[in-house]
């Protein structure tokens, strides 16, 4: 990627806040407690008709041992090297810091463009008192400005791109594949994730609920460019108590939204949970390609059979949502993780079939002659023929004489048929009947 602008700074001075006003969009949780933030956050923004890559960071603190604390460091220099451009955020309602001395020493070993930018200069005494960062020796000019209001980033935007060499895309992922992977807390989405891409992408814990907002992550493989979604941890609702959980959920179920694609992934040694069901049901409800992924597969004591039987398990458990492939991994183990990966993209281009109506017709009015629609109250069914619509996931309108007459049974059978022949593995297929 080119022209990437990272905001960088010491927790709560408001990085995420301005995250959002450049994209233009509340896509980072924003809190009043300091740490919301923790894995690189990636977002598009344009100013000036030069479109850039914006990251919001964690709170950088130096010297702390807390397990979060240091991965969040991490996460942070990721972002630095990878910038054009640095924002250095601090903040004119508590002044300069200790914290904010030592992460100008952390930013002088980096040979990158640096903005100080201080935040929370909403007052004329604010705005005054914003002189007191040149201590730090970051540069000539301080930039005063409200992430709340606005005021100040026009001024600080038009300084931004000037150093951008490129007018940049306006947005990287349009076109590009999403594949969101979904699950409880603690059951190895991010560290998924980050055996795939090779990288520290998400910070991974054995504390359930590390991740929060939905981590977007450009990922190729197999010839072909995909964009990886981890997800933070869902559970019930009952069970979400803290206002931060739930914006994290809510950030979940928009990915679940946007994405073409989910991996959803079980701890095998818990099996499929009722909560597993509802978040298949909700990708099902959604018309998305669906892929089961039971990690932990190492843990389990197994012979030959194991596999087969809680296969069939948990089909019988899913049906009628029987219709998506289910994998046994390890992620620890690194076994069968491309496998997923690899079915994951098939299910995505079976989600994309279209089907002639000519092939349509001859294939479907066989298996209609073989099994015909059962009478209803003396009314014979005429199926007269049927065509694929334009929709993102299959979507077919069979044309007969009496549609309302057509039961539940007769088109799972429909259904079933469909997915012999055409292979819509993975995929929810919607059939509607009108009359013609």
């Amino acid at each position: 990627m080119a022209n990437i602008v990272s905001i960088v700074g010491r927790p709560n001075v408001g990085k995420s806040t301005l995250f959002n006003r450049l994209i233009e969009e509340r896509k980072a949780i924003m809190d009043n407690q300091s740490g919301v933030t923790r894995d690189r956050h990636y977002g598009y923004a344009e100013w000036n008709g030069q479109h850039f890559t914006v990251i919001d960071t964690g709170g950088y603190v130096v010297g702390s041992d807390d397990i979060f604390e240091g991965a969040i460091r991490d996460q942070v220099q990721l972002a630095i090297e990878e910038s054009t451009v640095v924002l250095f955020m601090v903040d004119c309602m508590s002044g300069l810091t200790e914290l904010d001395k030592e992460f100008a020493n952390v930013l002088r070993r980096y040979k990158k463009p640096v903005f100080l930018v201080a935040n929370k200069a909403e007052s004329i005494e604010r705005y005054q008192s914003s002189g007191e960062f040149y201590e730090l020796g970051m540069g000539e000019l301080i930039y005063p400005i409200s992430s709340q209001t606005g005021y100040g980033t026009g001024d600080l935007l038009d300084e931004v791109v000037k150093y951008f060499d490129t007018p940049g895309v306006e947005n990287p992922e349009e076109g590009i594949p999403r594949i969101a992977i979904v699950g409880r807390p603690n059951v190895g989405k991010s560290s998924f994730l980050n055996v795939l891409t090779g990288t520290e992408r998400s910070i991974v814990t054995n504390i359930a609920g590390t991740t929060r907002d939905a981590i977007h992550t450009p990922y190729k493989a197999f010839g072909r460019e995909y964009i990886l979604i981890d997800t933070a941890g869902m559970r019930r609702k009952a069970k979400v108590k803290e206002d931060i959980e739930f914006y994290s959920t809510i950030r979940s179920v928009k990915a679940v939204e946007e994405s073409d694609v989910c991996i959803m992934m079980l701890d095998a040694e818990n099996g499929l949970e009722g909560q597993d069901m509802t978040l298949i049901g909700q990708a099902d409800k959604a018309k998305k390609g669906i892929v089961i992924m039971v990690n932990k597969w190492d843990l389990i004591e197994k012979d030959s059979k194991t596999a087969d039987q809680l296969k069939k398990e948990m089909l019988e458990r899913l049906a009628p949502m029987n219709y998506m492939p289910i994998i046994f991994a390890s992620v620890l183990e690194k076994q069968r993780i491309f496998q997923v990966m690899e079915k994951a993209m098939e299910v995505y281009e079976n989600k994309s079939r279209k089907i002639t109506t000519s092939k349509l017709n001859d294939v479907m009015q066989e298996e209609i002659k073989k099994y015909p629609p059962p009478a209803q109250r003396g009314r014979h069914i005429n199926i007269k023929y049927m065509i694929q619509l334009p929709t993102p996931s299959p979507t077919f309108v069979f044309f007969c004489n009496y549609p309302k007459l057509i039961k539940e049974p007769y088109m799972r059978y429909l259904e079933n048929r469909m997915r012999e022949h055409f292979d819509f593995t993975g995929v929810p297929i919607t059939l509607f009947f009108r009359e013609k």
